[in-house]
């Protein structure tokens, strides 16, 4: 009664209200045009849609407001205080996707297109974006191979004695030797933006009225050119079904299951459809707040922002979003929920999408569990092991030495959860002494940072490794918390006379078991715990490999008087390793910044003894 009293109290105007628990912990924050009219909404026992609401209701103890002077700042204000405190019932975005797109610079001289990731306002021209580096590199071979523009940069391509292989092969019009005027590069270039905004009929138009042009002065040479690329654009444009007319757009699809919400954003640029997105959400309130709340989070963002936004239902800060996002982009951004037509069909398209992917996961959870209980059950765990973690050590006679932990979750690889460990305290090939160490860093500084324990730990290797390890965590009082096998490779029996090769089986070690259990062959769960096994080992020699590579030219130098940090680090910025350093004559390495000519002597004899 105090806090609905308290409610009454709330103005009208807009602003942020922040939801708190018993505890004082705040768990949910949201905005509102009139802040009493929305914060009194949830106590409206009249049994609306919003059934969801319960949940939040029953947990919530007081409220507290922050007014702004309009919607938009109060917008603002609430994406500001959720990436600050979390609350538990707000939507938890967290988009780590690397985006990529195709970047060219009409300024320069003889320009190329090349892959970025990153879009900054520097005048250059950017398409995209695409959701993978293997999707833009494939629209940059498409293109490349219509528009013959240069591949490398200026500086290496002028420095080639003849003109590279793309040359030979048609896909590089050699401007860097000359072979190419300035004004017909340039036309190369347009001409690929032009295709590249999905603008095939004036392309195809310009190059028809360029070869006509071209056989009426008879220079028919040029006029085939032009025939040749006329051929390969029309055939190419054929192929691309144009799904939309008009500029570009970005398609919201959902599909609720409980308490989960799956997301389908499809990205249409130049009336084609390029890509798209999935998102799985976990989400308690209504619907269209989980859109409005998604769109706040994504779109800041987001590489760029499309000239209109389809969504699937209304919500209620259309105009408030729309504001924002054209703000972000520089230019008029609409939002939009359509009832009929081509713009309705695309929606109705994502959300069938977003539907096959909570599909397609509960198919994967149901398989997963099945694999996980079964795993359990061979090998007589405590509990069905959820999370299991797998450690690995690489190093060479001691130096470089690192460990890694790789992670599964529900039977799927957790990427997010890998962690490095840099060896430190162990001198010297000691493998148990090592993960000694990583265990004592993971079991006693991880778990006081609020990361949980695993159910099951993979050790690589045999009986030996499982051992030590059961020593280091009975060492940790952490006994019987979790289970602990090891996992050793399949030998292979080396026996020249054989005509075929024998392997033995994979073997897992269970602790006070002196005999291993050998899973069947190509079954899911051996299958599981060797591709974990390969994965931490696999991150343990990339990361042993990077250290190498970055320390052997330091230990080269190291000794040479007159090289510090800053000289070090120039040194391996510009050669990148020891053996290109070696190569390298008194004139490139003087060359490096901060290197003047007697110590780049000094280099090179000591390289050169």
């Amino acid at each position: 009664m105090i806090l609905e009293e308290k409610i009454r109290q709330f103005p009208t105007s807009p602003g942020v209200y922040l939801m708190r628990d018993v505890a004082g912990e705040i768990i949910y924050v949201g905005k509102a045009r009139s802040l009493r009219q929305r914060v009194r909404s949830y106590f409206n026992q009249s049994g609306d849609s919003r059934y969801h609401i319960t949940f939040l209701m029953a947990k919530v103890t007081d409220i507290e407001i922050m007014l702004t002077d309009t919607e938009k700042e109060a917008l603002l204000l609430e994406n500001t205080l959720i990436k600050q405190h979390r609350p538990r019932y707000n939507l938890n975005l967290k988009d780590d996707k690397t985006y990529f797109s195709l970047r060219v610079d009409p300024r320069e001289e003889f320009p190329r297109f090349t892959v970025v990731r990153k879009r900054p306002v520097d005048g250059a021209r950017y398409f995209g974006p695409y959701v993978s580096g293997a999707a833009a590199r494939n629209m940059l071979r498409q293109m490349t191979r219509m528009f013959p523009l240069r591949h490398y940069p200026l500086g290496t391509c002028m420095s080639r004695a003849r003109p590279c292989l793309y040359h030979q092969i048609g896909q590089c019009s050699a401007p860097c030797h000359g072979l190419i005027s300035k004004e017909a590069y340039t036309v190369l270039v347009h001409g690929a933006m032009l295709f590249m905004e999905g603008k095939g009929g004036l392309l195809i138009a310009e190059f028809k009225r360029r070869m006509l042009a071209a056989s009426e002065e008879m220079l028919y040479e040029e006029a085939a050119r032009w025939r040749n690329l006329l051929r390969s654009i029309e055939i190419t444009v054929e192929k691309q079904k144009v799904v939309l007319h008009g500029g570009d757009c970005d398609v919201i699809g959902f599909y609720r299951n409980g308490n989960r919400i799956e997301l389908a954003l499809l990205f249409i640029r130049a009336g084609v459809l390029s890509g798209s997105r999935l998102f799985s959400l976990e989400w308690q309130l209504d619907d269209a707040t989980a859109i409005s709340a998604f769109l706040q989070q994504y779109y800041p963002t987001a590489p760029c922002i499309a000239e209109e936004i389809l969504l699937p239902l209304n919500i209620e800060d259309t105009d408030t979003l729309a504001d924002l996002f054209s703000e972000l982009k520089g230019s008029r951004v609409s939002l939009a929920t359509p009832q009929r037509g081509t713009k309705r069909e695309l929606v109705a398209l994502a959300g069938k999408n977003a539907l096959a992917a909570c599909q397609e996961r509960e198919q994967k959870n149901t398989t997963a569990t099945a694999v996980l209980e079964e795993l359990a059950e061979r090998l007589q765990l405590s509990r069905l092991p959820q999370r299991i973690e797998c450690y690995d050590i690489s190093t060479i006679q001691g130096r470089f030495s690192v460990g890694s932990r790789a992670v599964m979750t529900f039977g799927q690889v957790d990427r997010k959860s890998y962690r490095h460990y840099r060896i430190r305290t162990v001198s010297g090939q000691d493998d148990f002494a090592m993960l000694r160490e990583v265990f004592l860093r993971r079991f006693r500084r991880e778990i006081s940072e609020n990361e949980g324990l695993p159910d099951l730990v993979v050790v690589d290797g045999g009986v030996g490794q499982l051992r030590a390890v059961q020593e280091i965590i009975a060492e940790l009082g952490l006994a019987g918390s979790f289970d602990l096998v090891s996992l050793a490779k399949s030998r292979v029996a080396h026996d020249a006379a054989a005509q075929t090769v024998d392997k033995s089986a994979e073997r897992v070690f269970l602790p006070g078991r002196k005999n291993p259990v050998v899973l069947r062959q190509n079954s899911k769960p051996l299958l599981m715990l060797a591709a974990l096994r390969d994965e931490a080992h696999r991150f343990a020699i990339s990361y042993h490999r990077k250290l190498r590579s970055s320390e052997g030219i330091a230990s080269g130098i190291d000794a040479i008087p007159g090289i510090g940090a800053k000289r070090r680090a120039a040194l391996l910025k510009h050669f990148g390793s020891l053996r290109r350093l070696a190569e390298a004559n008194h004139a490139e390495i003087a060359a490096v910044k901060g290197v003047n000519r007697t110590v780049a002597d000094a280099i090179f004899k000591e390289l050169h003894p």
